[in-house]
């Protein structure tokens, strides 16, 4: 009986010590794979990106009126300006995604494309939202005075 029992005991303790050196293998296996996951360039630039992406940013829409905040340097100093106008096209997405933003200054139509993540833009808030039907705007390039408003929607 004795010598039965000091059998299992035996085997117990080389299935435990197998199991150990499996985790273990397991383990240095999976640090190995963390530490090439991150030193892979295309890992690298995601994560940097993914570090520089603004966080409170508002839903925006083509057809909504907005209004950027601009940062502008004058010498040593810093003033936000805000832009408002109607959103006639957004494009590309992630760090790299932009609004052109169309205004009337003077009786001329000025457009601007604001990167949304860069650091120039200090803030940006939705005045009203626009009722279109497609993708880019473009059409209001043509349109002078009240043709070029656009109907206000209230669901979202």
């Amino acid at each position: 009986m004795a010598k039965e029992k000091q059998e299992k005991d035996l085997e117990t303790g080389t299935i435990t010590d197998a199991s150990v050196d499996v985790a273990v293998e397991q383990k240095e296996k999976k640090m190995v794979s963390e530490v090439t996951k991150t030193l892979n360039a295309s890992n690298l630039i995601k994560e940097f990106e993914y570090e520089q992406l603004k966080k409170e940013l508002p839903e925006i829409y083509v057809g909504d009126t907005v209004k950027v905040g601009v940062k502008i340097t004058e010498g040593n100093k810093e003033r936000v300006q805000p832009y408002e106008g109607v959103v006639i096209a957004k494009r590309h997405g992630g760090i790299n995604q932009t609004i052109t933003v169309r205004r009337i200054f003077q009786g001329i139509g000025v457009e601007r494309v604001f990167m949304l993540h860069s650091p120039q833009v200090a803030s940006l808030k939705v005045e009203r939202r626009g009722k279109v039907r497609r993708a880019k705007l473009f059409y209001l390039r043509d349109r002078v005075g009240k043709a070029t408003r656009v109907k206000q929607r209230f669901d979202r």
